[in-house]
């Protein structure tokens, strides 16, 4: 595997120095006299400096394809809203796969949210509790704020970026915890949910691309802890690095899930298997929690759950 994940993301900070500034220029970033103040102001809710919000934002990140991101987004969402949180999951990615994950149309929702200032009336959408839990439970309501193809111009469409945290602040009376499913491509958009961001949560397979793509993520929420500082926003947690789809019976995988905990200690979840419900809840447009909710993959399911309301409420 090479070097140590660790010491890559220190050595890589200079080598992303070009997006961030670039990030700084498209978004008019100042640091004249008054001016990050100035900014402040213009953030509802930012007069509880340091403190950060009741309501929780988590983002799930990977700059590699492929990794779960989407199937654990969907299921932290169903899992907290089953535990009785009122949840929005965000399908911030233009393949749109967290909004037809649930059976739902693809339609530019987070678009006209961002870009169009459209009110949350007007783009959320209610996922049947079908779709996400057992039967005859007793839950609080999912809502879904869609994706399509237009996702991918929000980037271009706008020049503040605060645009997603002022959006998702109007919720924070209303919502407990928000959950952002994200494209594996970085974009201008990614730094604005970063600006958004609470807790960053990322899967990984047990393979050398995906944790290529995990360093990546990781320095890229170094490189922005500082900014967030300079607008007095509270550091982003670090909720851990959840391992999906392995098959510890390979060296590959039982290797690479060793190398992981020991660059990472405390901080890897229980490795999440590879089972063929996952699959079959994807082509039923359900989570594992419905379709299969005695099954080893729903206890999977329940436990990576578990751990990260854990690690998130620790940290709050």
């Amino acid at each position: 595997m090479g070097r140590d994940i660790g010491t890559h993301i220190h050595l890589s900070r200079n080598c992303h120095r070009e997006y961030i500034l670039c990030c700084l220029s498209y978004y008019r970033f100042s640091k004249r006299p008054g001016c990050l103040e100035a900014i402040r102001r213009t953030i509802p809710g930012a007069e509880t400096e340091g403190k950060g919000f009741a309501m929780k934002v988590i983002t799930l990140l990977n700059e590699k394809g492929g990794v779960g991101k989407t199937t654990l987004a969907v299921h932290l969402a169903a899992g907290l809203a089953i535990r009785g949180q009122r949840v929005v999951l965000i399908d911030a990615d233009a393949q749109a796969n967290a909004t037809i994950a649930f059976g739902l149309a693809k339609e530019p929702g987070f678009y006209d949210l961002i870009v169009r200032h459209a009110p949350y009336q007007d783009v959320m959408r209610l996922i049947p509790q079908d779709r996400y839990a057992p039967q005859d439970s007793i839950v609080r309501e999912l809502m879904l704020i869609p994706s399509n193809l237009e996702t991918r111009s929000i980037s271009t469409s706008i020049s503040d970026a605060f645009a997603v945290l002022k959006r998702l602040l109007e919720l924070r009376e209303t919502v407990d915890t928000v959950v952002i499913d994200t494209s594996p491509t970085p974009s201008l958009l990614h730094s604005s949910i970063y600006m958004a961001t609470d807790a960053l949560l990322y899967p990984t397979l047990l393979e050398k691309w995906s944790f290529d793509g995990l360093r990546e993520s990781i320095a890229h929420k170094e490189q922005f802890q500082p900014i967030r500082r300079q607008y007095k926003l509270p550091d982003i947690t670090f909720l851990g690095i959840v391992p999906t789809m392995t098959r510890l019976r390979t060296l590959e995988h039982s290797d690479n899930l060793t190398y992981l905990t020991e660059s990472f200690p405390g901080q890897v979840y229980d490795p999440i298997p590879l089972r063929t419900i996952w699959t079959e809840a994807t082509s039923a447009r359900k989570t594992v929690f419905a379709l299969a909710p005695g099954s080893k993959t729903a206890t999977d399911a329940w436990n990576f759950v578990d751990r990260a309301q854990e690690v998130l409420y620790a940290k709050a």
